[in-house]
């Protein structure tokens, strides 16, 4: 599997069982017995940055601001 059909997969999962796209990851691994410390090569960078707006949204992350000194 490539890192296209993964995300395509994760994407797929996510929308069809309302999760978020951290937890389709955690999901789709456990269904397929599929070590999660393995998949982070198959994330592409579009599923990368949904998955970082949404660690933001959930405070788990700083959100990128940039703020002008004053």
């Amino acid at each position: 599997m490539n890192s296209k059909e993964f995300s395509l997969i994760i994407e797929r999962t996510a929308r069809e069982k309302r999760l978020k796209y951290i937890d389709a990851i955690i999901w789709y691994c456990e269904e397929n017995d599929i070590d999660t410390a393995g998949v982070g090569k198959l994330i592409t960078k579009g599923l990368k940055d949904k998955i970082s707006l949404e660690a933001q949204d959930l405070n788990l992350l700083k959100e990128k601001t940039a703020k002008l000194p004053l």
